[in-house]
């Protein structure tokens, strides 16, 4: 017989096992950062000049060359251990060497990608190029994404871990390169059509911006298209690549979308009711807003239209979280609302603060009702039980939540505001101006909070009806039976009546004697136990007491006995089944 020793003794080793490969990845990857930000360095410098390597800067060569001759051989001599070690399976599957692969894959992607971005931007203009830096870490960190994409995809060692997230990393990275770059550029043309100048245009001419802009956003646009389509990010179906479609593609670009048509309509308000500034300060932020609105549209339509050939857990909380993006729009404008009605009932002379606020506030209402109105359809609200869609009742739990902490923190505000104005601070104003914002806020978040507390309470009591009704009521029943244990097997008959009362607990006694006064005799005909089960089963119909104590046989004798609820201690220590009563 094995000790006990032995078998723990796998535990440690897997333990430590562990251990070894994760001070080996995290010595591996910080080698690999090293070396490549020393041979960076000195490719730098052979840019930079041709008759010397040494121009004036000792301390950043000798820290190049050691970075490069030290760190450099250490890491090789490392990554061919690893390597030679990865022809064992359990060496690939191991979370470790995914992990690394992933966190040197981003990094390498990013460094690489935006210092080649940068080199090809640096040559538009008319200031001096400053190529070598990002040209040095755009070759070597490149070198560094295209070796461990190398190793991703051996044909004889590949990685199956985390390959989901290495394509989501990429088409996430990219996606938000681009997507910005893009915002940039249309900003710049627009404002050049809108106000016939850009803020720059007194030191380069205009279009400098734009081709810079245009060339990150084909950068981003490569990055995500090589990761999205190329990689098949598009085609994995997981959890990550759907919260990933959801979370930024969706909700980042409606956000996006929804804040530059805000902006938009608070811009337009502003000429049309308040103009108390220039006319170009009004209409700086008008060309961003419309690029936002252009491009984040654009980008949520896309990943809007992918939700939709993915699941229908995929498709629901696309919908969801459009709501969410234009509840909390329209709930933010109705704290600004409040706030600026406050502001005019404190200050009637202020009209001019008092207007724009009311402007931004209208804006942000008239933006995000409509359409959380759309995404919601609050006049179409699940009837039945089977009409909840999933994930409705998180979400209704998510904002409830959130709204009541934004409202117990403006609590808080509003009643240190007081506090501090009763005892006699006389620097903040009166005492209205000093809550009305958190006033505004505690308002919005009440109205969201109670709205989606009565949806919660409306479909728990839908789920409510639709559910079963619990027909038990009987929890313990202690049985005495009078039939010899070897004709009517104790444990079948306890399990039988078990099945029959839906689940009651049963404790089972074997009386010690064929009978007793006024019984029948040990000879009355007995049942098999499914017969048994049955004449119990009939006897205890109509029984509502949670304890009852049954004495069955012999014969087709049955009584049913229910115990009050003083009687509960006594049969909550009843013997184990199978044991004897005996007299």
């Amino acid at each position: 017989m094995s000790s006990p020793a032995a078998t723990t003794a796998p535990a440690p080793a897997g333990g430590l096992a562990t251990l070894r490969r994760l001070i080996l990845y995290v010595l591996l990857f910080a080698l690999v950062v090293i070396a490549a930000s020393g041979l960076s360095g000195l490719l730098e410098r052979l840019f930079r000049t041709t008759s010397t390597l040494v121009s004036g800067d000792v301390a950043g060569l000798a820290l190049s060359l050691a970075f490069t001759l030290i760190g450099g051989p250490l890491a090789l001599l490392l990554w061919w251990f690893v390597w030679r070690r990865l022809d064992d399976e359990a060496e690939r599957r191991a979370p470790g060497w995914g992990l690394y692969l992933t966190g040197m894959y981003a990094v390498s992607l990013i460094i690489a990608t935006t210092s080649l971005l940068d080199l090809a931007s640096s040559f538009i203009g008319t200031q001096e190029s400053q190529w070598p830096s990002p040209l040095a870490n755009g070759i070597v960190w490149a070198a560094i994404w295209w070796w461990h994409r190398w190793m991703w995809k051996h044909p004889r060692k590949p990685s199956s871990h985390l390959e989901d997230v290495r394509a989501v990393i990429g088409s996430v990275f990219g996606l938000l390169l681009g997507a910005g770059a893009a915002i940039a550029a249309l900003s710049v043309l627009l404002d050049i059509a809108i106000r016939g100048f850009t803020a720059t245009a007194a030191f380069e001419p205009w279009w400098f911006d734009v081709i810079r802009s245009l060339i990150w956003a084909a950068g981003g646009a490569v990055v995500w298209w090589w990761h999205w389509f190329r990689e098949g990010g598009r085609r994995f179906q997981t959890g990550l690549v759907d919260v990933t479609i959801i979370g930024v593609g969706v909700f980042m670009a409606g956000i996006t979308a929804l804040g530059g048509l805000g902006v938009i309509l608070f811009v337009l308000l502003r000429l049309a009711f308040d103009r108390s500034a220039p006319i170009n300060d009004l209409l700086e932020p008008l060309a961003p807003a419309i690029a936002a609105v252009a491009i984040g549209a654009l980008v949520w339509r896309f990943h809007r239209t992918a939700s939709v050939h993915r699941s229908t857990r995929t498709r629901r909380a696309s919908l969801l979280v459009t709501s969410a993006a234009a509840l909390a729009a329209a709930a933010s404008g109705v704290g600004v609302v409040v706030n600026a009605l406050l502001a005019a009932a404190v200050s009637p002379l202020a009209g001019g603060a008092t207007r724009t606020l009311l402007l931004g506030g209208l804006s942000s209402l008239a933006v995000g009702a409509p359409v959380w109105w759309l995404a919601w359809k609050p006049r179409h609200q699940p009837r039945t039980a089977g009409d909840i869609p999933p994930g409705r009742r998180v979400y209704l739990v998510a904002f409830f939540g959130v709204s009541a902490v934004v409202a117990l923190i403006t609590l808080l505000v509003i009643g240190y505001r007081l506090f501090e104005y009763l005892l006699g601070d006389v620097s903040g104003g009166s005492l209205l101006d000093r809550v009305r914002a958190p006033l505004g806020l505690l308002v919005a978040a009440g109205l969201v909070a109670g709205y989606h507390f009565a949806l919660w309470r409306h479909d728990r009591a839908l789920l409510a009806a639709a559910a079963p009704i619990r027909k038990r009521v009987i929890e313990r029943i202690t049985l005495v039976s009078g039939y010899p244990a070897g004709i009517v097997n104790p444990e079948a008959f306890a399990r039988g009546i078990t099945e029959a009362t839906g689940g009651a607990k049963v404790t089972t006694w074997l009386r010690a004697d064929d009978g007793g006064p006024g019984l029948p005799p040990s000879s009355a005909p007995l049942p098999g136990v499914a017969e048994a089960v049955t004449q119990v089963a009939a006897a205890l119909e109509g029984v509502a007491a949670q304890y009852v104590l049954v004495l069955a046989g012999p014969g087709s004798r049955v009584e049913v006995i229910p115990l009050a609820a003083a009687g509960s201690a006594a049969v909550s220590g009843s013997p184990a089944p199978g044991r004897v009563l005996r007299p």
